[in-house]
């Protein structure tokens, strides 16, 4: 089914690049990657970077489409489930080897966009994690299990220290993470594209592939427009479902999480955000934002089984920000677009393998960019030379998301936190 493209800022201020054409006729390829975002893409230049030759990368929409293109922009170690978890559910040593992977890839995201000269605006100089409760124990604890547990070390700032660089009575002191970026993320999407596509991956853009199937030793990969024989096939699409294989997307829910930008708020940028700095909350339901280039505030936050209109993102949104920041009411929305991500129950991205030619990467919803980048760098590893680093995914595999009851239950719990935050944040008074 054909997506329909919501107007975004990302889109509004796209690189410019000449269309990849649409797969026409029959094609050899040594590996087929399904899913130009950013798992696929990664994927794709990790092969070429590794001197595999015949790889094609196929694409439903244009590169970036999705997820990838509509996202915070924020790089940054870990995942979505928390570090503390990730220790609980493994054990400390595979932890921190997993946490490892995403500090890895923050180096590997920065390297690249410097090495083939990646125009996606980006900001090295840290996230912000803001304590939005009066009990410093929460940035204690994280930061004290980073440090031990991670060899991870964030800056501790006190109250009076946040309240001079992000201006808002909201917040009870912070973690600043110096060891992260922000960046256009449509832009990068479409840099790593060309950066593989010079180095000979051949990329096909309104490219969506229908069928997947096994044939002899081979698999066929098919298109509306023509048909692919490969060897090895990775399924990277997201939250917006090739119904592929059954197992795979059954596995994620597409969940959609909403964001904006002001108009150019010029010195009024000010009155808000004195820091280069992303900045996220502690709650579990937090906001993230940052500013932009020309002025403007980029903010985002919730997630819904609900694809909102532009005019219903900007309603939630606008509410959020300003009750962090009241001084911008009777700012302008340029923009309000909303996404789908793919969430998997347990929290982690799932990578892995079938053992005869078909790998997946996906599941990388709420974790910034960094899990991407790995995931891209353990299948080609794995593809390339054999190497089998991806099998530490092996705790967190395809669970069924239980759709369509997990939409019911992922709103629930959703709801269910967000409304334990609001009971603590009272009960501080």
């Amino acid at each position: 089914m054909k997506q329909t493209a919501a107007p975004h800022y990302y889109r509004d201020t796209a690189t410019a690049y000449t269309p990849f054409a649409p797969l026409s006729g029959r094609a050899q390829a040594r590996v087929v990657v399904v899913g130009g975002g950013f798992a696929g893409l990664n994927t794709a230049l990790g092969l070429a970077e590794r001197g595999v030759g015949d790889v094609l990368v196929l694409e439903r929409e244009q590169v970036g489409f999705g997820a990838s293109g509509r996202n915070g922009g924020f790089v940054f170690a870990g995942y979505s489930l928390g570090e503390q978890a990730l220790q609980q559910q493994l054990d400390a040593g595979r932890a921190a080897a997993l946490f490892q992977l995403t500090r890895d890839a923050v180096r590997l995201i920065r390297k690249r966009i410097a090495d083939y000269a990646i125009a996606c605006d980006a900001v090295d100089r840290g996230v912000i994690w803001a304590n939005w409760f009066r009990d410093p124990e929460v940035l204690s604890q994280r930061q004290h299990l980073l440090a031990e547990h991670y060899g991870v070390e964030w800056q501790r700032l006190e109250a009076a220290e946040l309240r001079e660089i992000v201006r808002t009575e909201r917040y009870h002191g912070g973690l600043f993470e110096p060891d992260a970026l922000h960046l256009h993320p449509l832009n990068y999407a479409i840099g790593l594209a060309g950066a593989a596509a010079a180095r000979g991956v051949g990329i096909h853009e309104n490219s969506g592939v229908v069928s997947v199937r096994r044939q002899g030793r081979q698999w066929q990969v098919r298109t509306a427009g023509g048909e692919v024989l490969a060897e090895q096939v990775v399924l990277a699409c997201g939250g917006y479902l090739s119904a592929l294989h059954k197992r795979v997307d059954r596995a994620v829910l597409p969940i959609a999480t909403y964001v904006m930008a002001t108009g150019p708020l010029g010195e009024r940028l000010d009155d808000c955000l004195r820091t280069h700095a992303a900045v996220y909350d502690t709650r579990f339901a937090f906001d993230y934002y940052r500013a932009l280039p020309d002025t403007r505030l980029l903010w985002g936050g919730r997630i819904s089984v609900r694809n909102r209109s532009p005019r219903a993102v900007q309603r939630l949104l606008r509410k959020d920000l300003l009750t962090v920041f009241p001084q911008l009411r009777g700012v302008g929305i340029d923009y309000a677009w909303s996404g789908l991500m793919s969430y998997a129950r347990h929290q982690m991205p799932q990578i892995g393998g079938d053992g005869h030619g078909l790998w997946w990467a996906q599941a990388f919803g709420g974790h910034g960019l960094a899990p991407t980048c790995a995931a891209g760098e353990l299948l080609a590893s794995a593809l390339a030379e054999g190497d089998d680093r991806w099998t530490q995914f092996a705790a967190f595999g395809l669970a069924s998301a239980r759709r369509p009851f997990g939409y019911a239950a992922a709103q629930a719990s959703y709801w269910w936190q967000q409304g334990r935050d609001w009971l603590k944040k009272e009960m501080e008074g």
